[in-house]
């Protein structure tokens, strides 16, 4: 017989190892969904692990760790301030959504104007749109004790409504023959995310992740309301006798989340998407949850973890083009991590118990 038994004090090493250990088994258990799919998976795993960092045209797709793990950080550190705390933001995808159509809305409003104040009020009207997106559930569960999650996972439904009705209304683009979709971004200077350094990546998203990076740092670790955030999410009665404003930090939690996945969503489309489309959502507001547990909810954890699923993306296109693996396959492998993330947490907190069963 087999048990799980509480352990008397969670179990550091496990803490640690868990992230590695989940990777390995989403590596074996890969490979053996590949190789059901008749491939090899050797093969498949190095076309997605070892081939965009070392393989034959690796110059040109490592740059895009930064661009596609830029936005996955960004969202990611904000969420995890949310979880930290037990406030459960499950609705960055709609946030990152309302961030970019906010930012281009008025990067297109002032289209074709040259001004260097165009892109600065496209990063403000980004996180205002994120804000405002993740400051309606944070008001109801504050106002009426609704649930967070469930509110903000049905408002990413609202925001994805919103995304064709632009692409195909407001923003469309007047000189665009009918087809669906907003000016390119990319053709107008002065709301262009160009990259800082040709040809490197790291556009101003890059900056911004790297920038929340430290400042997350910095408030969980020397700030009194990183210390309030880390102890409502371990002891929350403790929390509550140390003078911790439990509404208080739902609005910052959430609306700091909010704000983060929507400066993303407007670095992404006035960068590597150029434009809004009824497709602009690639589900990164999702990915960032497992972005966020898979760096165990720190900072410099997160950083690695979005560089990591970043990868997963690049070579997941890689084995779809080259190997002939279909896109469900790669999206179930990058689902196998969370699970054996979540999964192996277990042994934090608890040890495996072997026994005979007794017999009444």
């Amino acid at each position: 017989m087999i048990a799980l038994e509480k352990r008397p004090q969670p179990s550091r090493a496990f803490s640690l190892a868990t992230p590695v250990l989940a990777v390995i088994a989403t590596m074996v258990f890969g490979g053996l969904l590949f190789a059901a799919l008749g491939k090899d998976p050797l093969v498949a795993i190095k076309t997605i692990f070892w081939d965009p960092l070392f393989g034959q045209y690796a110059f040109f797709y490592r740059p895009q760790l930064l661009i596609k793990g830029a936005p996955l950080v960004l969202i990611a550190i904000g969420l995890s301030l949310g979880f930290k705390a037990g406030i459960w933001n499950i609705g960055a995808e709609g946030q990152y959504i309302m961030g970019a159509l906010f930012g281009a809305g008025v990067g297109l409003a002032f289209y074709p104007l040259e001004a260097f104040y165009v892109f600065p009020l496209m990063v403000l009207a980004g996180a205002l749109g994120g804000w405002i997106w993740a400051m309606i559930p944070a008001f109801l569960k504050v106002k009426f004790g609704t649930n967070e999650i469930l509110v903000s996972l049905m408002m990413v439904y609202v925001a994805e409504q919103f995304l064709p009705s632009m692409a195909l209304g407001l923003m469309k683009n007047p000189e665009g023959f009918g087809f669906p979709g907003s000016r390119n971004l990319q053709q107008y200077p002065s709301a262009f995310n160009a990259d800082l350094i040709e040809g490197s990546g790291m556009h101003w998203g890059v900056v911004a992740a790297m920038v929340a990076v430290i400042l997350a740092y910095v408030l969980l670790t020397k700030h009194r309301l990183g210390f309030a955030i880390r102890v409502t999410g371990e002891a929350p009665r403790a929390a509550r006798f140390s003078g911790v404003n439990p509404t208080r930090l739902v609005l910052f939690c959430l609306g700091m989340s909010g704000l983060l996945a929507g400066l993303a969503g407007m670095f992404e489309v006035s960068g590597p998407a150029g434009q809004v489309t009824i497709d602009f959502n690639v589900g990164y507001g999702f990915t960032a949850i497992i972005v966020a547990f898979l760096g165990r909810l720190h900072p410099v954890g997160i950083l690695l973890a979005g560089l990591l699923m970043a990868l997963t993306y690049i070579g997941g296109d890689i084995a779809q083009s080259n190997l002939g693996l279909p896109a469900a396959a790669i999206q179930v492998f990058q689902g196998m991590l969370l699970f054996f993330l979540l999964a192996l947490d277990v042994l934090t907190n608890y040890r495996l118990r072997f026994g005979r069963s007794e017999v009444a």
